[in-house]
């Protein structure tokens, strides 16, 4: 890093101190290695310890930095790619991979939102299924599937089975439905309690909802929201239908 001053800029000295910061991550240090600590950087940038926490605040919300304990500041590794698109993919709910994994699956009344895009009564309980997404060793995305009774009508005696278990045999009748195919909407949101425990996230935190329409017999079949830590993965998009995270090799300077 070079002994770049911040005198005078016309833009707030820790957003322009965030950019330098993010380039001398791109050509000078590599995925995992630790930063100097707050008193080298902040000699060496000319600015004040408060300017500099809010510049390296900035790059951890961005995904740039990870804060360990007993670490320090290392930087992160590059975001994963997730491509979304608007056809039939490998990570159709009750498919054959180990994108997803059933973790529980439970009878509640929707959300509203999810409601009116399944077309259903208010007040009509489903077929719940969450599920988790991994990645490297862990978890990006969180994923309620929201599933009508009426989808799955096959289904019989899962009244004995719980969590994981009762998930699966949901997602193996639904499995049986001739999917038509599918759409996606994405937008920016944050972590709720719960979605933040299994993103290892602070409530609050940015996150990526990608809400996904599937279709069999000219109508819903089910929702899908799945939560996406905004962090770790960068959406593209292209005319696959999968929603594929492709993870990149650890030995990769950060993106």
């Amino acid at each position: 890093m070079g002994n770049t001053q911040l005198a005078s800029v016309p833009e707030p000295k820790y957003w322009h101190l965030k950019t330098v910061l993010s380039e001398a991550l791109d050509t000078e240090f590599a995925v995992g290695e630790v930063l100097p600590n707050e008193r080298q950087l902040s000699a060496r940038f000319g600015v004040a310890r408060a300017t500099l926490r809010q510049a390296l605040e900035q790059l951890e919300l961005e995904g740039r930095l990870q804060r360990r304990r007993g670490v320090g500041t290392t930087v992160a590794p590059p975001r994963l790619g997730v491509a979304v698109g608007t056809d039939h993919g490998q990570d159709r709910p009750g498919t054959d991979d180990d994108l997803w994994q059933p973790v529980d699956c439970v009878d509640a009344v929707p959300p509203a939102a999810v409601v009116r895009l399944l077309g259903s009564g208010s007040g009509e309980t489903v077929h719940t299924v969450q599920r988790t997404r991994s990645a490297d060793g862990r978890v990006i995305a969180a994923e309620l599937l929201y599933v009508p009774a009426a989808a799955v009508p096959g289904l019989s005696a899962i009244e004995p089975l719980a969590g994981a278990a009762r998930a699966r045999a949901v997602l193996r009748e639904f499995r049986r439905l001739g999917l038509e195919g599918q759409d996606r909407a994405v937008e920016l949101g944050s972590a709720g309690a719960e979605d933040a425990k299994q993103l290892d996230r602070l409530p609050g935190a940015p996150v990526l909802v990608v809400t996904t329409r599937h279709f069999a017999e000219g109508r819903t079949a089910a929702v899908g929201v799945a939560t996406y830590r905004a962090d770790t993965c960068r959406l593209t998009f292209g005319e696959s239908g999968a929603v594929q995270v492709t993870p990149q090799g650890p030995d990769r300077r950060a993106s």
